[in-house]
């Protein structure tokens, strides 16, 4: 059995200490984040690999899917940590949808509306409802009904 960090085995021992239901929760929660990056569970999943269980199984095992187990399991310790890197980067981005646009997107205008997407192109193809399209500097662009 391959033991478990330093940092799990303090969750855990707060989670065996730990005595209100709130305590419990949070203690659970620092447990629960701590297994998740234990070196043990890599170290698991490259011998459960050698001794010749497939992927299948090993996503099975931790509840996963087949691609989230490949995504964190698969490859290198460096290519294991480029990966996780590049998703933390992925996630600190801003959102890609710009606010401060004039008017309101298509779906909100038909929410605004009561009817559909297809409903308000077919209106400002008419004429009937006026729309501009913005273009941003990196090349993308959006539709925006002005009510």
């Amino acid at each position: 059995m391959t033991s478990l960090s330093t940092e799990s085995e303090h969750a855990l021992g707060l989670l065996s200490r730990a005595a209100e239901p709130l305590e419990r929760l949070h203690a659970l929660r620092l447990l629960a984040v701590a297994i998740d990056r234990d070196p043990a569970v890599l170290k698991n999943v490259r011998a459960a690999l050698e001794a010749g269980v497939g992927w299948e199984r090993i996503a099975d095992a931790a509840g996963l899917g087949l691609a989230a187990a490949k995504w964190r399991w698969q490859g290198t310790d460096e290519q294991i940590s480029a990966r996780l890197v590049a998703g933390r980067k992925r996630s600190a981005r801003p959102s890609s949808i710009p606010t401060g646009l004039p008017g309101q997107s298509v779906a909100d205008a038909a929410r605004t509306l009561g009817v559909t997407a297809q409903a308000v192109y077919l209106r400002i193809s008419r004429g009937t409802l006026e729309a501009t399209t913005v273009t941003l500097d990196d090349g993308r662009s959006y539709k925006r009904v002005l009510l």
